[in-house]
């Protein structure tokens, strides 16, 4: 067995390993497309191993490789009688399979083409575009909230990052949504006291502790999470939304100033114009500048 086992990759690596190899060496752009080939399945394999590993067809996955191994073993050691079983298994089991996941395979191909299927490949959204969407979504957040006279305090992170706040609360790592801000300061709710932090397109901790603007920098009649958004937006380029729990008026504070009273409009257009229209604006200025002192480094050598 073993002389037939020798026989069988030797006439394996000479007839299709060094041919395959002499073929790549006489046509270059095979070995592009191999290059690519091998790529685009080793991303593939990936994604689907990280979408399958938190659920139930982990565990089956686990048994296919198994069962492709045993296969192989029984082939190699001779057991005709077991891999024949097995061989019938795995022609057999892919119908067993198509079945068991009918509705799982469905929804996959129903994701070609739409939103979900690119976010697999990874073309989301540009970041400009998602933060504008958060921003709408923490408007809608702060209006429902001040119908309901619901306090609260959201806490917009920019450049500095907000580290040690974030700490002092309950880490999150969530999406953005109106539901969720809503949720998370009903009254006499775990997280509702505190301030939420939002950063990187995500609410990234709640029932966080602020540092307080002392009392010569606001009036005496607003609260305890005003102070907390006015010195939270003085220590850091933060800003900051509250909702009075008394009033149900939305409240604006950065770099140390309070904007009171906005309505949801007037919240969406400052927003999106201290975290959107300057932030990515500024970029790419400084884009443009690296790119013209590229032009003239190459400009100047060239007179060289």
């Amino acid at each position: 067995m073993m002389n037939n086992l020798n026989f069988n990759f030797k006439t394996f690596y000479e007839q299709i390993i060094l041919d395959y190899v002499q073929n790549l060496y006489q046509n270059p752009l095979s070995f592009i497309m191999l290059i690519l080939d091998v790529s685009i399945v080793i991303f593939l394999f990936a994604k689907i191993i990280k979408i399958v590993k938190d659920s139930r067809a982990w565990q089956l996955l686990k048994g296919i490789i198994l069962l492709i191994i045993a296969t192989g073993v029984s082939s190699l050691l001779g057991l005709n009688i077991l891999n024949y079983i097995l061989n019938s298994v795995m022609t057999y089991g892919v119908l067993v399979l198509i079945v068991i996941f009918q509705p799982e395979l469905r929804r996959a191909l129903e994701q070609l083409g739409t939103n979900k299927f690119t976010k697999f490949f990874g073309f989301d959204k540009d970041i400009a575009s998602k933060t504008k969407e958060d921003i709408y979504k923490i408007a809608i957040a702060a209006t429902e909230l001040s119908k309901t006279k619901t306090g609260a305090l959201i806490v917009i992170q920019r450049d500095i990052e907000l580290k040690d706040i974030i700490s002092t609360g309950v880490i999150m790592e969530s999406e953005i949504s109106p539901q969720l801000l809503v949720n998370i300061f009903v009254p006499n709710t775990p997280l509702h006291d505190g301030a939420v932090i939002i950063g990187n397109n995500k609410i990234l901790s709640a029932a966080c502790m602020l540092p307080l603007a002392s009392d010569k920098d606001i009036a005496q009649e607003l609260g305890t999470r005003h102070r907390a958004a006015i010195g939270i937006s003085k220590e850091s380029d933060a800003i900051a939304v509250v909702v009075s729990e008394e009033t149900g008026k939305i409240s604006i504070a950065k770099d140390g100033v309070l904007i009171a009273d906005v309505n949801e409009e007037v919240l969406k257009k400052i927003l999106i114009k201290h975290i959107v229209t300057k932030r990515f604006a500024e970029g790419k200025k400084i884009n443009l500048k690296n790119k013209e002192k590229k032009q003239k480094k190459v400009e100047e050598e060239h007179r060289n």
